[in-house]
């Protein structure tokens, strides 16, 4: 098994002694050539100063000059040392300093001086943990010595000299090529790659997908292994898999999915069941795949998804979790016997949650429908069909009564939504990430697709009461967690707000709450310019990340456990907690010692308070926890590349589509100034573009940064934050996805305070 620094030293706790076979047996290291390359790594890092060996074990040095952060590099050659922790100082670090760490690389740097008030720490990288670029984007060209790739991204500060690969390299001169990387830097020897494909002529040429892919290093296919894992999987349930199962089968149940009419067999992973429970209480059943049945820790499967960390939508081209096979294997299809995970939840009339019990099931589903029919049949605008009369009452309950209860209850708490166009290659079909609140942290509404955002309240509740159980019985859990946004952002929206005479006064100056939020969603909502400033308030969220312990979730207003639960075929953590739900069940202990006679019922939410012994075995319990020290960064590594490649494809094809329209004028506004030009975000496409200073060519313009202002010395024509303008669209460069704009009307004028120093 491969295996980087990183996940090596990972295994290495506090100050304890690991032996050599524990490390081959952690980190799957079977065959005879990993067990030796695991032994020249501990060899290594014994020599360096890492590791000090003890008759015949490692124990991890550690030393409070070295920290371990990811290098962000320029193209000037300077580095910092993005550190994770929060509130730390970066750390500078010299382009002499890398020691062959290229950007993105993550690293140990030693600190060499200490910061100031006014100065960075600088530092060295002392070791490479982990490669961040196993693969680039470059441009061919020939030497006297042979052929080398020059890298696009120049943040990368290197050239590779390339090795044949049974692809002509005189074809390729001049052309675009993704390089896979043979051999990093070493000593004195440059890196060494080899083309895996030719691209085209330039990045216009190639597909975006295919930039995307390469530039993120994503992989589309899976390994031999893993195909022939996903088809040998069962394609009708056994009785053995039946045992100890909840059998809901009987029960009406529906699945609601956003697939395109085009898409016959959708891949589904959540249904739906309601029952009259005591007095006005509603039972509300949210039944997901239970995919770790079939995909055991360990498994095939499981290392793939765990390599994969999370589905990523790129346009019409999905990258999944699993192969195709094994998501149509384990989707929920109708008609057919599928094994789940239940979560039964007992709501009373006002939302409020009374109860709720987690067992593995059977179920089936009756009636599959899509956003669009359930929302035809809630409007009434056609007849449907008498047996259709139960599925109507059940949507009815679900979307006028319980969800806009658990809105409500939400909102009270502080809790906002988003309110963003859809993207247009969107439309039809639907990113894991619109299951919860996602990667978002806050609910998207669709004004197009109302229903969506009120199923989500379902499958958010769903997800709270998965996270109160891991934490009432102890167990290890992958938790959700959302940090405050970014302040400097947000003051920069604030300030643009305030220029178009919006309230948008903050609950406290010391820090912004979820209140806040959801007072300016509203108060944007009402604006001249609500898509551009919803949006760029959304730009100031950060993103929802996986923690070992509960904590704060802005865009939910949660300071209780949240997590992810309700899509396991498309995101690994969502399987992990189901694996760690499995092992409750089946190795669960009900009770402190065979003597004790009273029992808890793991099962159920009663239990919560009452257990104070070890639910899992010891050995279980430690295996997992030492196990989530090297998942977590990792599902967050992956999380933040699938973003990053999502983003960027949202890139390309804007400035694909500003490229086509050069010479068109837009409307748009200011959202940003600075002292060489001023960003106007074009309203109706939310395409971002910069006027350059130097295209202002009517007077000489000085920027005056008190008022975020570029000023005119004599027409006194001022453009600032909030100022309407007509531009046109200038030149566009398609792989950085730079779009230059020129002015052809708007500003204001500039008023006395804006012409003082």
């Amino acid at each position: 098994m491969e295996f980087s620094i990183a996940t090596l030293l990972s295994n290495f706790a506090d100050d304890k002694l690991v032996a050599p076979k524990v490390l081959e047996k952690k980190l799957g290291c079977q065959e005879y050539a990993s067990i030796k390359k695991l032994q020249i790594a501990l060899d290594a890092l014994e020599k360096i100063g890492i590791l000090i060996k003890d008759r015949g074990r490692y124990r991890r040095v550690y030393e409070e000059d070295v920290v371990e952060a990811k290098l962000r590099c320029s193209s000037k050659g300077f580095c910092f040392a993005i550190q994770e922790v929060e509130g730390a100082d970066d750390i500078y670090i010299q382009k002499s300093h890398l020691s062959t760490a290229w950007n993105g690389d993550r690293v140990l740097v030693k600190i060499t001086k200490e910061g100031s008030r006014r100065r960075s720490p600088e530092g060295q990288v002392r070791l490479i943990l982990e490669r961040a670029n196993p693969s680039v984007l470059g441009r061919v060209k020939q030497t006297e010595e042979g052929y080398r790739a020059v890298p696009l991204d120049d943040r990368l500060l290197f050239e590779l000299n390339l090795q044949p690969n049974g692809i002509p390299l005189q074809e390729a001169v001049d052309h675009l090529v993704h390089v896979e990387v043979v051999r990093y830097p070493l000593g004195p020897n440059p890196p060494l790659g080899k083309v895996a494909s030719i691209l085209g002529s330039d990045a216009e040429d190639a597909a975006d997908t295919d930039i995307v892919c390469c530039k993120h290093d994503l992989r589309r296919q899976f390994p031999d292994e893993v195909n022939q894992a996903a088809d040998a999987l069962p394609k009708q349930l056994r009785k053995t898999d039946l045992k100890k199962r909840l059998d809901f089968r009987s029960l009406l149940t529906i699945s609601i999915e956003t697939a395109s009419e085009n898409q016959e067999n959708p891949i589904v992973e959540n249904a739906f069941t309601l029952q009259k429970a005591r007095g006005q209480n509603w039972q509300l059943g949210v039944h997901i795949a239970d995919v770790a049945f079939w995909v055991p820790p360990g498994s095939p499967l499981d290392k793939e998804a765990r390599k994969r960390g999370t589905a990523v939508y790129l346009g019409d081209t999905l990258l999944p979790l699993l192969p195709e096979a094994a998501m149509s294997s384990l989707s929920l299809v109708p008609g057919e016997d599928r094994l789940a995970v239940s979560v039964l939840l007992t709501l009373d009339e006002t939302g409020q949650l009374v109860e709720f019990e987690i067992h593995p099931s059977v179920i089936q589903v009756d009636r599959q429908l899509t956003i669009e029919e359930a929302q035809s049949l809630l409007g009434g605008h056609q007849e449907f069909e008498p047996g259709l009369a139960p599925i109507v009452e059940m949507l009815k309950v679900i979307f006028f009564t319980l969800s806009p209860a658990l809105r409500a209850i939400r909102q009270q708490r502080g809790a906002f939504e988003i309110n963003l166009p859809e993207p247009r290659e969107a439309v039809g079909r639907i990113s894991p990430s619109h299951k919860d609140e996602g990667r978002t942290g806050a609910i998207v509404v669709s004004s197009t697709r109302p229903l969506l955002s009120l199923l989500t309240e379902l499958m958010v509740l769903a997800n709270q009461a998965v996270a109160s159980h891991l934490q009432a019985l102890s167990v290890p859990g992958v938790y959700c967690v959302q940090s405050l946004p970014d302040m400097e952002q947000l003051e920069d929206v604030l300030k643009l707000a305030a220029n178009l005479e919006l309230d948008v006064q903050r609950s406290s100056e010391e820090e912004v709450i979820s209140q806040d939020y959801q007072r300016f969603t509203q108060v944007f909502a009402k604006s001249t310019a609500p898509k551009v400033l919803t949006h760029l308030l959304q730009v100031t969220l950060k993103s929802v990340s996986y923690s070992s312990k509960p904590g704060l979730h802005f865009g939910l207003a949660l300071d209780t456990p949240y997590t992810h639960s309700v899509s396991p075929l498309w995101r690994y953590g969502d399987l992990f907690v189901q694996q760690v739900l499995r092992l409750v069940f089946e190795q669960g202990r009900d009770r402190r010692s065979t003597r004790s006679k009273e029992r808890a019922n793991l099962n159920h939410s009663s239990c919560h308070g009452k257990i104070s012994w070890n639910v899992l075995p010891s050995e279980t319990q430690q295996e997992l926890e030492s196990y989530l020290t090297t998942l977590i960064p990792h599902l967050n590594d992956r999380e933040k590349l699938a973003e990053d490649a999502e983003v960027d494809l949202q890139g390309l094809k804007k400035a694909e589509q500003m490229k086509e329209r050069t010479g068109d004028i837009f409307s748009g506004l200011i959202t940003g100034v600075q002292s060489y030009g001023f960003f106007v975000e074009i309203e109706d496409l939310l395409v971002e573009g910069l006027v350059h200073v130097s295209s202002l060519k009517d007077d000489w313009y000085e920027y005056r940064s008190r008022h975020a202002c570029l000023v005119g010395r004599k027409n006194r024509t001022a453009y600032r934050l909030g100022d309407k303008v007509e531009v046109q669209v200038k030149s566009v460069d398609y792989y950085r996805q730079q779009i230059d704009l020129v002015t052809v009307s708007g500003g204001s004028v500039a008023s006395s305070e804006d012409l003082e120093d």
